[in-house]
């Protein structure tokens, strides 16, 4: 990209925290310091973000990491080759069922295998299997979910029923009854508190501690159109999550995000799921840089383990050459210009499943 060359680019977003990055990089004029023309477009729907990058109306997307290997299958739509060279939030998920439901679990959050272990009770009593949505059928939450039943002695497939709400339609599907619980991202389990409908009795960060969250995906082929723009891409958001990770940062971060254009939500909401707000139990905080912004292979490969497990795909699909296909870590090193560290120790998950 030549010095005076603008590049421009499309990146959809639905309504959640972990967006922040994506705003605060447009509002705080990272893009523009990298002669990037960034269009962000907020999209009311998962499904809306995987149909506009496969028909191009959408160049990225800050997104769920098994549907960014959804849409680079084929699986959702006609298919379109997908490269992540950043990873965008760690953390930040939250299970949050009726009152009455919390009721009846009547445990600590804290106590995440406790809390599995009643719930066992509940569902293996009988009556009608419990209803809880996720935001995507591809989707970390999903996969965290089913993890955590089955390591609690629940299979996901018979003794309960997933089903898809977006995000932003679950506190009313929660208050309508539709649905018993949901796994979303900030701040809907928190808005949920503060309505009165809904209770968190789990954070994400209680099944996987520092579980990769959203990532920044690019379709391959404007990838290969533009090196030099997705470096500079690269660099503003680095930036911007070095912003949001600042605690000192949270307050103004919060209030960029409530504005109706954006999340459209009290920034009271907003703050308490950002770094450096204080941990109730019954909110995951987000994290944006260091760690939280390493495209890692070995996290790509859970992922992808999690997806064959669930019968998301089959043998046919040679997951270490997707996985090197998608996630990206040489263009993460190209623009930090630092080589990714090995992980310090191994990941901490709830229990074995």
């Amino acid at each position: 990209m030549a010095a005076d060359e603008r590049v421009t680019i499309r990146i959809g977003l639905v309504q959640l925290t972990d967006m922040a990055p994506a705003f605060v990089a447009e509002a705080k004029g990272f893009f523009a310091a990298e002669r990037v023309q960034a269009t962000l477009s907020v999209e009311p729907s998962w499904a809306n973000i995987a149909d506009k990058l496969t028909y191009r109306a959408l160049d990225a997307a800050v997104m769920l990491v098994p549907l960014a290997f959804a849409v680079a299958l084929g699986l959702r739509g006609a298919g379109t080759p997908l490269v992540v060279p950043l990873s965008i939030s760690q953390n930040g998920n939250a299970l949050t069922v009726s009152p009455a439901l919390a009721g009846a679990i009547g445990l600590d959050v804290a106590d995440v295998m406790a809390v599995g272990r009643r719930l066992a009770t509940i569902v293996g009593a009988g009556g009608r299997r419990l209803r809880i949505a996720v935001v995507h059928a591809y989707s970390s939450h999903d996969l965290l979910l089913r993890y955590w039943l089955a390591a609690s002695g629940i299979d996901p497939a018979r003794q309960v029923e997933l089903v898809v709400v977006p995000p932003v339609d679950m506190v009313a599907a929660l208050e309508a009854g539709e649905i018993d619980g949901f796994c979303a991202g900030a701040p809907w389990g928190a808005v949920a508190t503060q309505q009165g409908v809904g209770r968190t009795i789990l954070v994400s960060s209680a099944i996987w501690q520092d579980h990769p969250e959203k990532c920044f995906g690019v379709t391959a082929d404007w990838a290969e159109r533009h090196p030099d723009g997705l470096q500079a891409v690269l660099r503003a958001l680095l930036r911007a999550q070095h912003y949001c990770d600042d605690p000192a940062n949270a307050e103004d971060v919060a209030e960029l995000l409530s504005s109706p254009d954006r999340l459209g939500v009290p920034a009271a909401a907003l703050r308490a799921s950002l770094p450096g707000a204080e941990a109730d139990g019954g909110v995951d905080l987000s994290r944006f840089a260091g760690s939280a912004s390493v495209p890692r292979l070995e996290h790509a490969a859970w992922f992808l383990d999690q997806m064959a497990r669930w019968g998301r795909f089959g043998t046919e699909v040679d997951r270490t050459a997707l996985a090197r296909a998608v996630y990206r870590p040489d263009l993460y090193e190209q623009a930090t210009g630092e080589e990714i560290a090995p992980l310090a120790g191994p990941e901490r998950f709830c229990a074995g499943a």
